[in-house]
């Protein structure tokens, strides 16, 4: 497949080096998947992202255009990934952002990644990563361009082959996956980690709070390790059972199942 990009609105892949999403990571993302040419949880992620722009000051207003383009690109496949970046646009050397900044938007589609669908069946094995994510509540919950933390894990995860990290702060609290959102289930209660202090507030996450009985609150590892069942979610993978973390074997139990068939039944899990 070959990956149709626009920049801008224009069918380009040249992007200006000055650009501040590329000199200081000034911006966000959203990665949305794509099924049968319409695009998946567009409200939720469109959201998320004008709330993220508010945020950060960022004055992006092209929400018709975003929309227009993004929908251009689902049209051509049946199944991808389409990934849009914002950010605050073009500027000279140093933090400081420019007094009237004009906002870049990069939309891209990529194949599919090949997710085995026994994943459902069989579960991942995970790893609690070494690396840790540092506080920090003014970025917390957004999908900001600052991923280092998410690269540092993801190499430790290739280098056991496995699938997924789940991802501490400096102070040892569950947060994420390194690409998800972790649930976790204690006697029938669903948990998920607070996120006001790091880690990002994911779509899917979001769906299962809003339709589920969801405790949120902070998680530690002892929490982690003695839970009955443990599932992650992302907007691409849906919902993957967690069937072995470290050295220890979990159950893929009846409310991870409950929750898959239901992504299945709404269109959300490919």
């Amino acid at each position: 497949m070959a990956i149709d990009i626009l920049i801008n609105g224009q069918a380009t892949n040249t992007f200006p080096v000055d650009d501040r999403g590329l000199q200081y990571g000034d911006g966000l993302f959203e990665t949305i998947a794509i099924k049968n040419g319409k695009l998946l949880c567009w409200d939720s992620h469109l959201e998320r992202l004008v709330i993220s722009c508010r945020r950060l000051q960022i004055p992006f207003t092209d929400l018709i255009a975003l929309r227009q383009e993004a929908e251009l690109l689902a049209d051509k496949h049946e199944l991808a990934v389409l990934k849009i970046i914002i950010t605050r646009g073009q500027g000279g050397r140093g933090y400081t952002p420019p007094a009237n900044p004009v906002p870049s938007r990069i939309l891209a589609t990529y194949p599919w990644p090949e997710y085995p669908t026994a994943i459902r069946e069989e579960g991942v094995a995970t790893i609690i990563c070494n690396s840790r994510y540092a506080i920090n509540p003014l970025l917390a919950g957004m999908k900001h361009l600052n991923r280092l933390e998410q690269v540092m894990a993801r190499m430790e995860c290739e280098e056991l082959s496995i699938r997924e990290g789940i991802m501490l702060d400096i102070n040892n609290a569950v947060i994420e996956g390194t690409m998800s959102n972790i649930f976790i289930i204690k006697n029938k209660q669903i948990m998920t980690p607070e996120l006001s202090q790091c880690g990002v507030k994911g779509v899917i996450r979001k769906y299962i709070i809003d339709t589920h009985d969801v405790l949120i609150k902070s998680i530690n590892i002892d929490d982690l390790m003695q839970s009955d069942e443990i599932f992650l979610c992302n907007s691409i993978m849906g919902v993957w059972p967690v069937t072995k973390l470290n050295d220890k074997q979990f159950k893929i139990g009846a409310l991870t199942k409950l929750i898959t068939q239901l992504f299945i039944k709404q269109g959300y899990i490919i």
